[in-house]
């Protein structure tokens, strides 16, 4: 099975931003973990802090890989158009969010997402991508 790992604007930052939410790992030393021990897996991963890139990564994803693990950060709240990209898709996505999304801020409350999405983890730390893959194999 090929995944996508698709992560969205500040995710870049694991490790050194607001490491009381977000933890103190860089998501890159974390991704080399997660194929250490999903060896069955092809785990590929991209990031970007544009709207529209993250579009067309999901776009070419829909015939590249076999599913998505989108965190899309902030743009989760505001993004009609990331929404839509996901519900064109003819793959399984599962949103996932590091911090505890449902307890904090009442704006984060809202995904343009998850609608779109077979399931969507928050709030386990880097581990929610861990558990994201769990579910895929399954």
């Amino acid at each position: 099975m090929r995944v996508l790992i698709l992560n969205g604007p500040n995710l870049n930052l694991t490790g050194k931003r607001e490491i009381e939410l977000y933890g103190n790992v860089s998501f890159d030393d974390y991704l080399d973990k997660l194929r250490e021990e999903f060896q069955g897996l092809v785990i590929s991963y991209a990031q970007s802090n544009v709207e529209g890139e993250l579009i067309n990564f999901l776009q070419e994803a829909n015939t590249s890989v076999d599913a998505v693990i989108l965190n899309a950060g902030a743009y989760t709240h505001t993004s009609i158009a990331l929404g839509d990209a996901v519900k064109s898709l003819d793959i399984p996505v599962i949103e996932v969010h590091i911090s505890p999304i449902f307890s904090r801020e009442t704006f984060r409350h809202t995904s343009y997402i998850a609608p779109h999405c077979i399931g969507t983890i928050a709030g386990f730390g880097l581990g929610s991508y861990r558990l994201a893959l769990f579910q895929l194999m399954k």
